[in-house]
């Protein structure tokens, strides 16, 4: 058999979830090169046989056809050595390209969450409802990124990401027509919760993009840039629709502005070619079957039939389970539900604070999001030297998940830090430049801990991180979607000052989740893991 190259360490997180057996026969398929491009079953059992030092056939082989007889043994494609195909081998330019598109498809999406935000009063005359209905069209679209990703993520292993991207976001545009259009307020909330749903593709999948362009040691650099991605979206919605408010009060022109910005997105990650390894070696088994005529040419994600009962258990029943028995999981993805809230808090607490101290329009109190940009900016700086010592770190000894967790530890005690500025500034003898700054404490924490703990998710489910990632995307959107239905009404009833220190001293508390787990993950995975 050919010599491998570049065999990973461990079974990728992208390799396919839905379909695969628990130890699969050939986990190195996707990621490894030979020189035909075809690997026999039967050298995969000679070398298996010689690391065992005894005799064993394959599963293939040991699998029965009750009209056919024993299946013959089969030749699992991989890539070529230099295979154009493999998309680990485009140019680094190219590379960095789809990175920037698969990051502001995100921008994209999480910018659609939150341009209402920039309007509510707009909602409010026009279809005549309270302010608590107008804050749900925020809210109602954030559900559906909770729904959407458990259809496609596992509808991209079956047909790809192109195909995916192309459908939902196509469908996303559509959508947003009749929001712009709808004569109540009825038709509104159900268009939006569908962008929801199908926008949400865009956060389900953009990382996986990026993780199939970039190999397990330059990836954690891509992913790092990425973290800020579904945090500066949001910001950048009020500061664009509140300037449009402003100039001129025309509520749809909000969603016309959003269908020109993500039909455009919608191009750019359409013309990008298939990146997931398992799809266009599907293709290729495909194409060399009918070539040679040879039906044994297959990929290992072939040699078992999908079923709806297992596609609904890996991207249904199992995100859920892992919610319900993973008290690593829970506490990880309730930081990030955290920070999350947190970040739609600030959507509508500001309109509070500087409505009341300074009397500023919705144009004006848009820019005093830009903070959190600029702290989000800072954070990025950050991050590749995070990386950098990650990588220094793996050259001196096998890493272990909590290596993952120096990030959150710089990053976590700014959360609390900048609540605790927003409220002691929030006075009307202080001038803007006070409460306006603790957005640059927060943009800076929230992208930190972003990054630790979403790599942390990984890398200690890294046979499920599939699952892991949707459960905490899961309880990240539900967080999103409650906090703006209270956020305006606990500032009126706490006071600018008792509000903004609430939310600090839950950040205070929350702190001890990452330092916990950096001191102490080993022994607590050790006890509480399950999966």
């Amino acid at each position: 058999m050919q010599a491998f190259q570049r065999p990973p360490p461990r079974l990728d997180y992208n390799y396919p979830d839905v379909g695969r057996e628990d130890e699969p026969e050939f986990p190195d398929e996707y990621n490894v090169e030979t020189s035909t491009g075809l690997v026999p079953q039967t050298a995969l059992e000679q070398l298996r046989s010689r690391a065992s030092g005894s005799p064993g056939g394959t599963r293939a082989n040991n699998r029965i056809d009750p009209e056919k007889g024993p299946k013959e043994p089969v030749e699992y494609v991989t890539f070529t050595i230099g295979d154009p195909e493999h998309p680990h081998n485009w140019s680094r330019a190219f590379r960095w390209y789809i990175t920037l598109v698969a990051s502001m498809v995100v921008v994209c999406v999480a910018y659609g969450s939150a341009f209402v935000t920039g309007g509510l009063g707009l909602i409010e005359d026009k279809y005549h409802v309270s302010l608590e209905v107008a804050i749900l069209t925020c809210s109602i679209m954030v559900c559906g990124f909770a729904v959407g990703p458990l259809i496609w993520s596992p509808l991209s292993e079956i047909i790809g990401r192109r195909p995916v991207y192309i459908i939902s976001l196509t469908l996303y545009v559509i959508f947003n027509i009749p929001c712009a259009l709808s004569p109540n307020i009825g038709g509104v909330l159900a268009c939006r919760f569908l962008c929801g749903v199908f926008s949400s593709s865009g956060l389900s999948l953009a990382g996986g993009t990026i993780a199939d362009i970039w190999d397990m040691e330059d990836r954690g650099m891509a992913i790092s840039l990425f973290a800020a991605a579904p945090y500066c979206g949001p910001v950048i919605g009020p500061i664009v629709t509140g300037w449009i408010t402003v100039g001129s009060g025309r509520l749809n022109l909000f969603y016309w502005t959003n269908i020109a910005f993500a039909g455009a997105i919608t191009i750019l990650i359409g013309l990008v070619p298939e990146t997931y390894a398992p799809i266009i070696l599907k293709r290729r088994a495909a194409k060399l079957r009918k070539e040679t005529g040879n039906p044994n040419i297959i990929t290992e994600q072939e040699q078992y039939k999908l079923t709806l009962r297992e596609i609904v258990r890996t991207s249904l029943i199992r995100p859920i389970t892992m919610i319900l028995t993973e008290p690593v999981l829970d506490l990880m993805c309730m930081y990030i539900v955290l920070i999350y809230s947190m970040l739609y808090a600030f959507f509508f607490a500001y309109p509070v604070i500087f409505q009341e101290l300074y009397n500023y329009n919705d144009g004006q109190i848009g820019l005093m999001f830009i903070p959190i940009l600029i702290g989000a900016g800072f954070a990025l700086v950050v991050t590749p030297v995070m990386e950098q010592n990650f990588k220094k770190v793996c050259q001196s000894r096998d890493p272990t998940p909590e290596d993952r967790l120096v990030a959150c530890l710089w990053g976590a005690p700014w959360i609390p830090i900048s609540f605790f500025l927003l409220g002691a500034t929030s006075y009307r003898h202080i001038i803007w430049v006070g409460p306006a700054s603790s957005g640059i404490a927060f943009g800076f924490g929230m992208v930190l801990c972003y990054y630790a703990v979403n790599n942390y998710i990984i890398d200690s489910y890294s046979k499920y991180a599939a699952s892991a990632l949707a459960a905490k995307v899961f309880l990240r959107s539900g967080g999103g979607a409650a906090f703006p239905l209270f956020t305006t009404q606990m500032y009126h009833r706490l006071g600018l000052q008792w509000a903004s220190w609430l939310l600090a001293f839950i950040g205070v508390g929350m702190v001890f989740i990452p330092y916990t787990f950096y001191f102490f993950g080993a022994k607590l995975r050790a006890k509480l893991t399950h999966t």
